[in-house]
């Protein structure tokens, strides 16, 4: 078993870091605070050619699989965790549907221009009364005069300010309860749509994270995804692979608190020693390096399952929650060991400490995913009722 990166990997890591260093980590702080969204750092990593690492070469992309994908993400939110899932989004969950499902010219259309930076995509899906129950989404799409006419609101949705297609799940047959949801292609400019107020969060601030509104949105016939009904399956496939991102995510936020807590304690001293050579401070620091390296190998066998196009729900699932549990954990003792300072908003381990919560909580919450692990390792008997 041989756990070294390529030659193609290391450079795309290296390159990903570069970038996060020189791009990201002059801002990051001031556009948490400001809640900016950093439009021009985009851009730039579009001149890299990373946003066509998911897109295979015929549309314009530049494939690099899913363990590269994930060594991105994890380099990006090391500096900044709201340029890193805006990144995973846009390149994952916004764009593979499209090239999974999608007809030749709707990835014609689309693809190109994701893999080349000029537009940027959102994911739909969760709803005011339907987050982990995604078969409770009461969008309604119903299809008039050639068209399907989209009303409904969606909540939580990552890129939404700044996106211009949206892969949207609706009920196309309300009554077939999570068989009646269809996946849609919808774009900016439909009439009918409505990007509502930006949401204050806790952390992630210059990730913008609105609300949708559908208003007799019009969407054309040909901008449906798949077939109807199929939008459960594309959600959950969807989420399968997004969930890798977030296990990344998760570990570039852990390591990026790693790193900092020990320059810290390397340098601070109390008592006339460096306090990292207090015994439970490097306990924890012995720690904290543990998860993080735990987390890595967790997500890159998650990826690398993904690249063989091997089934990866349960390792994914494994993945996120292992992460990002390790990730408040980790982030928590970053805090504690700088002390007051970790309380200051002036260095990095207090902006850490609250970019951790939410890699618990979307791309399904650990406890569901924790459901998912159980029955994916379970016999399928253990589930059954008796009658």
């Amino acid at each position: 078993m041989d756990f070294t990166l390529t030659e193609e990997q290391q450079m795309v890591r290296e390159t990903a870091r570069d970038f996060a260093e020189e791009q990201l980590r002059p801002t990051a702080g001031e556009r948490d605070r400001t809640r900016t969204s950093p439009m021009e750092q985009m851009k730039a990593l579009g001149e890299l050619g990373f946003y066509g690492c998911t897109i295979p070469e015929e549309y314009g992309g530049n494939p690099l699989g899913a363990v590269a994908e994930a060594l991105i993400v994890e380099e990006l939110s090391r500096v900044d965790a709201a340029f890193g899932v805006f990144f995973s989004v846009n390149v994952n969950v916004g764009c593979l549907p499209i090239l999974k499902y999608g007809t030749d010219a709707q990835k014609s259309k689309y693809l190109p221009r994701i893999a080349d930076g000029s537009i940027y995509t959102a994911y739909a899906l969760s709803e005011p009364n339907a987050g982990s129950d995604v078969a409770a989404i009461q969008s309604k799409a119903a299809k008039k005069d050639g068209k399907y006419l989209l009303n409904g609101q969606k909540v939580f949705i990552t890129n939404a300010e700044i996106a211009s297609v949206y892969v949207v799940m609706a009920k196309t047959d309300p009554e077939a309860g999570a068989r009646g949801i269809s996946a849609f292609l919808v774009e900016r400019d439909f009439p009918g749509l409505k990007i509502g107020r930006r949401e204050h969060k806790m952390g992630i601030n210059s990730s913008d994270t609105c609300e949708m509104i559908f208003e007799n949105c019009e969407v054309p016939a040909e901008n449906l995804l798949g077939e109807e009904g199929q939008g459960m399956h594309i959600a959950l496939d969807a989420l399968d692979d997004s969930r890798i991102g977030i296990a990344a995510q998760a570990t570039g936020i852990s390591q990026g608190a790693l790193e900092a807590t020990v320059q810290y304690a390397a340098e601070r001293e109390q008592f006339g020693r460096k306090i990292g050579s207090f015994g439970l401070v490097y306990d924890w620091i012995a720690e904290m390096r543990t998860r993080v390296e735990a987390s890595r190998l967790l997500t890159w066998h998650a990826a690398w399952m993904r690249e063989q196009g091997r089934e990866h729900t349960a390792e994914a699932a494994m993945a996120k929650t292992f992460a990002s549990d390790s990730c408040r954990w980790v982030t928590d003792k970053a805090v504690q060991i700088h002390g007051g300072y970790g309380y200051i908003v002036d260095f990095d381990a207090e902006r850490f400490f609250r970019e951790a919560k939410v890699t618990q909580i979307y791309e399904g919450t650990n406890e569901i995913l924790r459901m998912v692990i159980a029955r994916k390792t379970l016999p399928p008997e253990t589930f059954a009722r008796k009658k």
